[in-house]
């Protein structure tokens, strides 16, 4: 399965400590050159940045061959979508809403970080009730009912 992710995801679940579900969920995992900036930045956590100081062997790094300037979006999401569709990703990570309607308008399959952890949650590999208790000790933002949803689901 060929996963391209944007900087949320990727940076939730490190934060939460279930970035390695995505191995165990979808096998490797592309982040594109932007994405990866993002991760790695001075204004990135600590804990996000020295994740990004020694990627395990299941992600990597690689920069689209073209811009394309129709794309109204910017950094990240537009490389993550334009990587995507390049690559035939068959699955895009993106928690932005602008940026998902585009990706579905491009055909992309997408799921983000709640879809992510209901997926674990599914298999095992997660207790929901605690991954969402965990993603609210950080700076996601959803409602609570659609919080509740998700455990639900899990």
């Amino acid at each position: 399965m060929i996963v391209v992710s944007d900087t949320s995801p990727i940076n939730y679940l490190i934060l939460t400590d279930y970035v390695g579900v995505l191995h165990e969920l979808y096998g490797q995992i592309v982040l594109p050159g932007k994405v990866f900036e993002e991760l790695s930045s001075a204004g990135a956590p600590g804990k996000v940045s020295t994740w990004c100081s020694a990627l395990p062997d299941w992600s990597h790094v690689k920069v689209p061959a073209k811009t394309n300037s129709g794309l109204k979006l910017v950094g990240g999401e537009r490389e993550a979508i334009l990587l995507a569709e390049e690559i035939g990703a068959d699955l895009l990570l993106m928690d932005e809403r602008t940026g998902r309607r585009e990706a579905m308008l491009r055909n992309l399959l997408v799921t983000g970080t709640l879809g992510i952890l209901r997926a674990a949650a599914a298999r095992g590999l997660v207790d929901g009730e605690e991954a969402i208790k965990r993603l609210t000790e950080t700076s996601f933002r959803a409602s609570p009912k659609l919080l509740r949803l998700i455990i639900s689901k899990g």
